[in-house]
This record gives structure tokens, sequence and C-alpha cells, in this order.
């Protein structure tokens, strides 16, 4: 009747009948299999980027502690012995920097910059760091990337230890630190640069300060020559930069106004002081 169920056509076919005419009517064509294609290599990639996200914590964890290590080295009874245990730490950083380089290779390092720029840069300030302890100077980028070529060998010519020298057949994988990590990373540098001002200082050294501010003072008109023209996470980092140039710049002043005045151990306190009035009236608008 008029009020009754009506069936569907479709429904009068068994359930299997209509899977198997779906699939003839779909058949799998060259569009689906090149789809397919391009999500495994998007997958493929999607896993390599957070690889290298991971190495680059790890490496920025481990540069901050050889970071934290070498600002013992003022007070430290023997300083060759902090030197020693830094370059320790430093190879234990390139060693990830190796499997980040063996993750790439074949790869264009531009299209996962950003997945390793924050672990450069921090290996970046922590290697510069350590230079200028040792030479009172700044490393150059140069210098950077000969520390990063590594070379190892296939483990069958390992094992076999008699096979001839001539026969050995080299892996080399190398990264190259880019100019905007280096700069970034010096830039961070200032920032540890300054705190090793005031704990010099408050250990009794009076020389460093002064040596530390030429040094910074260098680095500051470096940046300048670059100003806008540059990138823009190197003008923000000029900030920071000029702040840091300002804390070390009015200790020296304090010292050679002030330093005959106010005992040796004291003048760490009168530092920091100093340092917090100049945060608060940079905080004001």
């Amino acid at each position: 009747g008029s009020g009754g169920f009506r069936k569907r056509k479709h429904d009068n076919f068994p359930h299997g009948q209509k899977r198997d005419e779906k699939e003839n009517v779909n058949p799998p064509s060259a569009l689906m299999s090149s789809f397919k294609s391009f999500q495994l290599e998007l997958d493929t990639r999607h896993d390599k980027y957070e690889r290298l996200v991971k190495l680059s914590r790890d490496i920025t964890i481990e540069s901050k502690r050889t970071i934290f290590l070498l600002h013992r080295f003022t007070s430290a009874p023997n300083g060759e012995e902090i030197l020693n245990e830094s370059e320790v730490k430093l190879d234990a950083v390139r060693r990830k920097i190796k499997q980040v380089a063996q993750e790439l290779i074949g790869e264009d390092m531009y299209q996962f910059h950003r997945a390793i720029s924050p672990g450069l840069q921090e290996y970046v300030e922590a290697v510069s760091f350590q230079y200028f302890i040792k030479t009172r100077s700044l490393i150059s980028v140069e210098e950077i990337n000969k520390q990063l070529i590594f070379t190892a060998e296939d483990k069958e010519e390992t094992t076999n230890m008699t096979s001839n020298s001539y026969d050995k057949q080299l892996r080399t994988w190398s990264l190259k630190v880019t100019p905007v990590d280096y700069l970034l990373g010096v830039a961070d540098l200032t920032g540890e640069l300054m705190r090793l001002c005031i704990s010099s200082v408050g250990n009794g050294d009076i020389d460093t300060p002064f040596e530390l501010s030429q040094f910074l003072r260098q680095i500051y008109d470096g940046f300048t020559f670059i100003g806008n023209t540059g990138p823009y996470e190197v003008s923000k980092k000029l900030y920071t930069l000029k702040q840091s140039l300002a804390k070390v710049e009015n200790a020296c002043y304090t010292l050679k106004v002030r330093g005959s005045e106010i005992p040796k151990h004291m003048l760490a306190d009168v530092f920091s002081t100093k340092t917090e009035l100049i945060d608060q009236e940079e905080s004001l608008p």
C-alpha cells in the first residue's frame, strides 16, 4: 500500500556481491599508487624530522652542561681538569652531531634546518666559550666546521685486523654550521661572558673584566655592521648583546672608580645590585 515499507533496489543483492561490484568500480589506479608513494615519502620525512628534533634537544642539553662546567673554571683550584672534562663532554656532543650528519646523507640540510638549529647554536656557544677561556679570542666558523668532519671504517674492515691499510675504505660524514647559527651562538656567548666577568670579580680577579669589556665591544661593533641587513633573529639578539656589554662596562667602571674603596669579597655583591638596577631601568617603558 501507500504507507507500506518499500525496498530499495540494491537491497535485493547479497552483501558480498555489492562489495565485489564496488571494488570493480574503483580498481587500483596509477593515481592511487602515486598518492601512496607520496604518503610513504612524507611519513619517512616526518619521522626523520622528529629524530633530528630529539637529537637537537640532546645536543642542547649536553652543551648547556658543558657551559655550566666551564663557569667553574674561575673558582676551581686546577683549571686544566675543568678544560679536559669539558673536552670530553664536547666530544660526546660531537658524536650526537655525527648522528645528525648521518641522518642528512642525501638530504638538503636546509629542509631540516629548523629542527637542528637550536642544538647547533648551543654547541657554537659552548665551543666558543671554551675557546675563549683557552685563548682569549673568538673561534671562527671554519674552525668549528673542521671539528664536525667525521670518519669511520666499515664494520667488516674493523673486524679484519689483517687487512691492508690501502684497502680500507673510509666513510666520511660532515655537517656545516651555517653563518646564521654561528652568529646566534656568538650572540648567546656574550651572556656567558658577562656571567664570567661577575664571577671572576667575586674571586678577586680584577684584570678579566677589562679584557671582557674590550672583547665584547669588538663583538658588538661587528654586529652593528650587520645591522638590519642580516636575518631577523640576529637583529633580535643585538639588544641582549647590548645589555651584556652595559653590565660588563658598569663592572669595569665600578672597579676603576671605587675598586680601592670596596673590599674584593664585596665587589660581586655590588655588581649584582647594579645589574638588577640596570635590568629594572631597561624594563621600564
